[in-house]
């Protein structure tokens, strides 16, 4: 007779990101405990609350605010802790500030669980998932960043929306940084297992290199439209971190675009970033080098330097 698993998560911060986070995991019935931390745990007490009192209408979960001690037996610590972006600021313009703050943060973490996936979402993400890599000593296939999931699914839906194509039937990946210099992987692209200009040779639509290059800006431009317009976004990102959650506790095995620590794929190292993963329960079990143009390479390249400046600012 199988046993029956009980799987825990802990969500560090319960701001727009965390606490939506938490919404949509006990939506999923997928996570029977969620440990919610914040350091106004009057707001972590709020949201729990808030979730609990619709449980009712979902499939039972213990939702509950605790202290950095709940962490203990999480399967997956979610750290979504840390400053917002504000209008027109960058990602990268954020490093300093949460980097102060996971310094202090996640050695707390690693004291009360040193065995679960770490997944952070908090920005600049690529660069504070290599700072937690850095600070807490664990091994790299357990430390993930959301990565360009977002983007990924940001690109799918727009091409989807330009084909006419439900976007779950468009495979499309977004690599590099989480951020101004990530890379649109056209290579990979496909619908229904045609590349993506073979598919547009066939469309009556018409897809020019101006309506493609409108389409990577709508991507890399998303998070400052939707900031400009409502100051966070966090019900998309919420969903990425949900699907993520799924693939490692069902252990998977799901290729998902995480930021990981870079171990000479493409001739890149010592930084994470996102590239397609094969993702379950010990987090990242290989990080896939796929076939691609030699400029997005090249584009793949400058984004690592991009983000390897920055880290090489930081005292780790």
């Amino acid at each position: 007779m199988e046993s029956i698993v009980s799987h825990k998560i802990a969500i560090i911060g319960t701001g727009f990101v965390g606490s939506t986070t938490a919404f949509a995991l006990a939506l999923s019935g997928i996570v029977p405990e969620i440990a919610l931390i914040d350091l106004n745990a009057r707001k972590a007490e709020g949201e729990a609350m808030d979730i609990n009192h619709g449980m009712a209408f979902i499939p039972p979960a213990s939702v509950y605010n605790g202290d950095y001690s709940s962490c203990s037996g999480a399967e997956i610590i979610i750290i979504t802790a840390g400053a917002n972006q504000k209008p027109g600021e960058t990602r990268l313009d954020l490093v300093k500030k949460n980097t102060a703050i996971f310094k202090e943060m996640v050695p707390q973490l690693v004291k009360y669980n040193d065995k679960a996936i770490y997944l952070i979402v908090t920005n600049p993400v690529d660069i504070l998932t290599y700072v937690t890599l850095k600070v807490s000593g664990l091994p790299s296939n357990q430390v993930i960043g959301s990565g360009t999931v977002l983007d990924s699914s940001r690109f799918r839906f727009f091409l989807g929306k330009l084909c006419g194509i439900d976007p779950r039937n468009v495979h499309a990946y977004i690599i590099g940084e989480h951020g101004d210099s990530e890379v649109a992987a056209w290579s990979l692209t496909n619908i229904a297992g045609t590349p993506f200009t073979e598919y547009c040779d066939r469309c009556d639509k018409g897809c020019d290199q101006a309506e493609k290059q409108a389409i990577v800006d709508d991507v890399r431009n998303a998070a400052y439209k939707i900031i400009e317009r409502k100051n966070a976004t966090y019900y998309a990102v919420a969903l990425a971190v949900r699907r993520i959650v799924e693939c490692i506790l069902r252990d998977e095995n799901s290729v998902l675009t995480v930021s990981s620590l870079m171990k000479g794929q493409y001739g890149i190292d010592n930084i994470c970033l996102s590239l397609p993963s094969i993702v379950g329960k010990t987090g990242i079990k290989k990080v896939l080098e796929m076939s691609l143009k030699e400029e997005e390479i090249a584009s793949l390249k400058k984004s690592a330097e991009t983000l390897k400046e920055v880290a090489s600012t930081l005292e780790l």
